[in-house]
């Protein structure tokens, strides 16, 4: 017997309808009913719950092959999760452009390291750009945590499509600028989201 109709017929033999068993899983009744057509799967804890609700054990439920497929699925959704956080907050780092004293000002024949903000030796464009990329690639790594964590995947991958390709031109730009210590932490940033995303992958 399928893991549906196992759960139907427990739910049944309970009196419990879908919302009430929803409400006992604190999940919607969707996800009870699409477990009962078989179009899904609960996760691990949700299993272990039904176990204890209906008084039988996770092997009566599923057998021991889907049960390791569902924890490995489960597994590879957690990692993707914590690597889409971790993008996101690889991201966040970038307002280290505007406010470490990276930028180099002359006076009276001294170089003084400054940030952003003190920054007035370049062309009012330069600026512009060097304000703008930061900002743009902190609110690609907020939009990337918040999609993360609802799940979102197809917007999801749009936004880290958008963080990498502002983050490889503000490497250039910075690089062309020859803002040295700028297009270090710019690369670094890039670097760090190159590794997040093989482990993502692998």
């Amino acid at each position: 017997m399928e893991f549906s109709e196992k759960l139907q017929q427990l739910r049944k033999k309970r009196g419990l309808t879908q919302e009430e068993l929803a409400e006992l899983l604190y999940v919607s009744r969707t996800a009870v009913s699409k477990w009962e057509s078989g179009r899904g799967y609960p996760n691990i804890e949700s299993l272990k719950e039904i176990s204890k609700i209906f008084s039988v054990t996770v092997d009566d439920l599923l057998s021991g092959e889907k049960l390791i497929s569902l924890a490995e699925k489960e597994n590879r959704s957690n990692i993707q999760n914590i690597c889409g956080l971790l993008f996101g907050i690889a991201d966040l780092f970038s307002v280290l452009l505007v406010i470490l004293p990276l930028y180099p000002n002359v006076f009276e024949g001294y170089v003084y390291s400054v940030n952003l903000f003190e920054y007035w030796q370049t062309s009012p464009f330069n600026k512009w750009v060097y304000f703008l990329v930061p900002v743009l690639i902190s609110v690609a790594g907020l939009v990337k945590i918040v999609l993360t964590r609802m799940g979102t995947e197809k917007s999801n991958k749009a936004v880290t499509v958008v963080s990498l390709t502002v983050n490889i031109f503000a490497v250039i730009f910075f690089g062309l600028s020859r803002e040295a210590y700028a297009v270090i932490i710019a690369f670094f940033i890039l670097l760090t989201k190159g590794i997040i995303l093989l482990r993502q992958k692998g």
